[in-house]
């Protein structure tokens, strides 16, 4: 459908604020149902794997398992949030409700709609993570004033899974397409980039191409933060989530545009 938009008559940051603002309206009738299922899981990871293995592993890098677990899956929850929301959820608004569509008939251009989309994610990436890290305070894990630079590290690690979602939804012609993403590149990135055990006993290659992924980089400044220590290398890690948000953005952008207007 060849589409001419109108002239823009909101500022950009209130352009896409609006479709953040619309999805939060939407999201707000479905609210307990919605964080019951991003919690459930995340939690049954801590608990089960936590105790269940915590018994059999003992102590890694001076915590105990279940505390190592949690440090980890506040990262990995964020990134499981976001990606469900810009795949499945965001899928469902571009080609079967059409609401992209419908948005875009107003002063609101593609970009726009993209962006508030990926940011909409990244927000309830946030509730997950910020759900973790209340259990994770309930057993005792947090240490330190430190930990309160966990939610702005989830939210950027968000905006990174988010973006790379977005860029498969604007390629993806039914929902079997996500399945494709999600197991070659997003379990295999949950295994290998230390949420569930250290990377340094794993082989050089893999070592060299979990450093590559962004969650390996979430979990390396999340970790130490929850124990009230520095991360090692902080301004790196979060340039490289900013660097993957930022190029995940234009790319599902361009193809965004290819795809409604064209």
């Amino acid at each position: 459908m060849v589409r001419t938009p109108g002239p823009r008559r909101l500022p950009p940051y209130a352009a896409w604020l609006a479709v953040w603002h619309r999805n939060l309206r939407v999201w707000r009738k479905i609210a307990p149902a919605s964080l019951a299922g991003n919690f459930g899981e995340p939690l049954l990871y801590l608990l089960a794997l936590g105790y269940g293995l915590g018994g059999f592993v003992g102590r890694l890098e001076g915590m105990s398992y279940i505390g190592f677990l949690a440090t980890g899956i506040v990262s990995s929850s964020a990134m499981m949030s976001a990606t469900f929301e810009a795949t499945y959820s965001a899928y469902t608004r571009m080609a079967v409700q059409g609401t992209w569509d419908s948005i875009t008939n107003a002063p609101i251009e593609v970009g726009d709609v993209v962006l508030g989309e990926v940011v909409w994610a990244a927000t309830k990436s946030l509730f997950s993570g910020v759900a973790i890290l209340m259990v994770a305070s309930a057993l005792g894990i947090l240490d330190g004033w430190q930990a309160l630079w966990v939610p702005p590290v989830v939210l950027l690690a968000g905006l990174c899974f988010a973006s790379l979602a977005m860029v498969v939804t604007t390629f993806a012609r039914s929902y079997d397409f996500f399945l494709f993403y999600t197991t070659l590149l997003i379990t295999p990135m949950l295994l290998i980039s230390g949420v569930f055990f250290p990377t340094d006993k794993m082989p050089a290659a893999v070592r060299l191409l979990a450093e590559t992924l962004p969650l390996s980089h979430a979990v390396t400044i999340v970790r130490p933060l929850m124990i009230g220590l520095d991360p090692p290398r902080p301004l790196i890690d979060c340039a490289v989530l900013a660097l993957y948000a930022m190029f995940g953005v234009a790319i599902a952008t361009w193809r965004a545009r290819r795809r409604l207007c064209v």
